[in-house]
């Protein structure tokens, strides 16, 4: 019988199936575009009907070409946001996408007047809106508290594989909605106070169930193979690199970046944002012998822009013509001679977190070539990773990280990761695949059939594409107080989003 583990890996912008054999190879990879349509600024939204095709059709083909497997595992963006009737499995509305921002006023009210800490790219204001749209007041919601389902990415397309018979959500998930009581009980469990403020029924979130362990049937695929694992894409990310040990890192440069720290078992004392802008998360969890949830904490800081930057030099500026060739042309330059950009194209995340940050370039001169500014937005992007990595050993002083992980579309750029390790002081280990949440989804889903024994196994698989030291004679001391004054300098651009805090 396979070992192998069928993994669906739903992203911001696209979707992807894969087979996962027991040695951490991926095979059968099947991807379809899948992006958000924005009919106004600050508006994100998409088809769910549509995305739930796309999903069983790469799942299907992978599984054509691939064979049987023993588990599937699921891993999705986090937070974004479905409502849908639980009787015919029929959308009410479009699903909000993590970054629609049209929830920003409920965030301001909901600390005002409760004292409700809550992001616009959390679940709980999107849940809100979608039940006043489509729903209507507190009385008709009321009425059809048992008839209508909430849920995150995660959540349904576990609907879409079971049938409708899977109304579920891990703890990795849940954990990132503002509904979930994280911390105050044993077992994390949804949070009555802020669902009641919200107007959130609890009949109709999802069951929570551990990241890793059997939850039920797809039957929607050849051989109804069990559902094995849910967890959110940056957590899995996590694991995917083998990060299963305190103080281990990762860092992904897609469309944004996602710096993840493996905090073990030591379970945070709050779950608001630190003073330096990190947040505590729950990195998976796993079912114990005695039928009790063993969880694995982890810290995560966030970069609103990564790989925005190169998209922006290519389509907006038109400096190169691919990514890739954003490393030929940094390359043709030996140092950026004095320019320094700062990627804030949509605000800075931690540790400022100031959404009225913008993008600036500083220290432009006659001699300014296309290849200096080139290279710059690459350095610009990881001096924002050190940033990250200097806020998560901020807010938690006993962490320290020996080296960070990479994966995504920048972990593929030389340039790019040599400028992180001089920006960061640190070892740079290049992922062997660039979406390692596959990887680490299909972990979760073969620690609970068997696939793989351990978390101690895992560790043992990683195998790194490259690792690249800092360069002896680079002076970050310096280089790193010059970044710091080209930060202040762009922050705060545009007063009134620069005012705006959750």
């Amino acid at each position: 019988m396979s070992s192998s583990v069928l993994v669906i890996d739903v992203g911001t912008s696209g979707l992807r199936a894969a087979v996962v054999r027991p040695d951490a190879t991926v095979t059968a990879l099947h991807y379809r575009e899948f992006a958000p349509s924005s009919p106004f600024a600050g508006l994100v939204e998409f088809d769910a009907t549509e995305m739930a095709r796309l999903v069983l059709e790469v799942a299907h083909a992978s599984l054509a070409e691939a064979g049987a497997v023993a588990a599937v595992g699921i891993t999705t963006q986090r937070a974004s946001t479905i409502l849908w009737d639980r009787s015919t499995g029929i959308p009410l509305g479009p699903a909000l996408g993590w970054q629609d921002l049209r929830t920003v006023g409920e965030c301001i009210m909901a600390k005002a007047e409760h004292g409700l800490s809550l992001a616009p790219n959390q679940t709980a204001t999107k849940a809100a809106w979608l039940l006043k749209t489509y729903v209507g007041d507190e009385q008709a919601i009321a009425a059809r508290a048992h008839d209508l389902c909430i849920g995150t990415v995660d959540s349904w397309i576990a609907w879409t594989l079971s049938q409708g018979a899977l109304h579920v959500t891990d703890h990795s998930n849940a954990a990132v909605t503002g509904l979930a009581d994280v911390l105050s009980y044993e077992t994390i469990r949804w949070h009555e106070r802020a669902c009641s403020v919200m107007g959130v029924p609890m009949s109709m979130l999802p069951v929570l169930v551990p990241s890793s362990g059997i939850i039920g049937a797809a039957t929607a695929l050849p051989g109804s193979p069990p559902i094995a694992s849910i967890a959110g894409d940056q957590q899995a990310s996590l694991i995917g690199q083998s990060c299963v040990r305190r103080n281990m890192a990762k860092c992904t440069f897609g469309t944004g970046g996602m710096m993840n720290v493996c905090l073990g078992d030591n379970k945070p004392t709050s779950s608001e944002r630190g003073r330096h802008g990190t947040f505590p998360i729950v990195g998976w969890s796993q079912v114990a012998n005695d039928a009790s949830h063993l969880v694995t904490w982890g810290a995560e800081a966030i970069m609103l822009s990564a790989g925005t930057n190169i998209e922006w030099l290519r389509d907006d500026m038109g400096l190169i013509s691919s990514a890739e060739e954003s490393d030929a042309i940094a390359r043709s330059c030996d140092s950026t001679d004095g320019v320094m950009y700062v990627p804030a194209l949509l605000g800075l995340g931690t540790p400022r977190w100031d959404y009225g940050a913008r993008g600036a370039l500083f220290g432009l001169t006659r001699g300014t070539t296309r290849a200096h500014i080139v290279r710059s937005v690459l350095e610009g992007v990881a001096h924002r990773g050190a940033d990250l990595l200097e806020a998560i050993e901020s807010d938690y002083p006993d962490v320290e990280v020996p080296e960070i992980r990479v994966d995504g579309g920048m972990s593929r750029n030389p340039t790019f990761i040599q400028a992180l390790a001089n920006a960061t002081g640190r070892p740079i280990s290049v992922s062997p695949v660039t979406e390692a949440t596959t990887v680490g989804a299909a972990y979760l889903a073969g620690l609970a059939v068997g696939t793989w024994l351990n978390l101690a196994e895992i560790e043992s698989l990683w195998s790194p594409h490259t690792t690249v030291d800092p360069q002896p004679n680079y002076d970050r001391t310096a280089v790193r107080a010059q970044w710091e004054r080209a930060v202040t300098r762009a922050a705060g651009w545009i007063t009134e989003l620069s005012s705006l805090d959750f």
